[in-house]
């Protein structure tokens, strides 16, 4: 039996659902974010309540959280005073919009103290053993990855993702517990 083209949509409504709050989102947001980007034109809350199940309340701070962010857009429509709204469909800009909104002050301390852990790690350069070495190499690899990642975005803005990070992520599982980045990232063609 086939599935009907409804069932389908639906099923990609919970899976961004599950991304939405994978990304630490009420699932809430990913279903509108859904709704909309699945949809050929704007919707407007009404008809976002009805595709979605949420309430109207739900919908409207969904709705004005993920146009904060740059996720969906609002549009107007002459001689209608209902609020309709429209995807982003541009991925890089809502990753970069994501990230963006994710980057808070207590992210902002746990990645400082990253930083710290370096500094400290290598300004105790009298010690010489093996595990210190190790160490200071995965701090300093974590450091490069989030200044990257987090504060220059180079990861996102250049659409592409560092060919150290491509390695990692085909290495088996075995493999990727011995894996250390040794220096900042060199870029790859691989797209995201």
């Amino acid at each position: 039996m086939t599935q009907t083209l409804e069932s389908i949509k639906n099923e990609l409504v919970e899976g961004l659902s599950g991304i939405s709050a994978f990304w630490g989102f009420p699932k809430g947001m990913g279903a509108i974010f859904a709704v909309l980007y699945l949809s050929p034109g704007p919707l407007s809350l009404d008809e976002l309540v009805e595709q979605t199940g949420l309430t109207k309340g739900a919908i409207s701070t969904n709705t004005r959280a993920l146009s904060r962010m740059g996720l969906i857009r609002p549009i107007t429509r002459l001689g209608d005073r209902k609020d309709y709204y429209e995807a982003e469909t541009d991925f890089y800009r809502a990753i970069r919009a994501i990230l963006k909104e994710r980057q808070n002050s207590e992210f902002d301390r746990a990645v400082a103290s990253v930083r710290e852990t370096l500094s400290k790690l290598e300004a105790d350069s009298a010690e010489s053993d093996a595990e210190h070495a190790f160490l200071t190499e995965r701090v300093r690899a974590l450091n490069a990855f989030l200044k990257d990642l987090y504060h220059r975005q180079e990861i996102v803005r250049a659409g592409r993702v560092p060919a150290i990070a491509v390695e990692f992520l085909s290495a088996g599982t075995r493999s990727r517990k011995r894996f250390v980045w040794k220096n900042s990232p060199s870029w790859s063609s691989a797209s995201p």
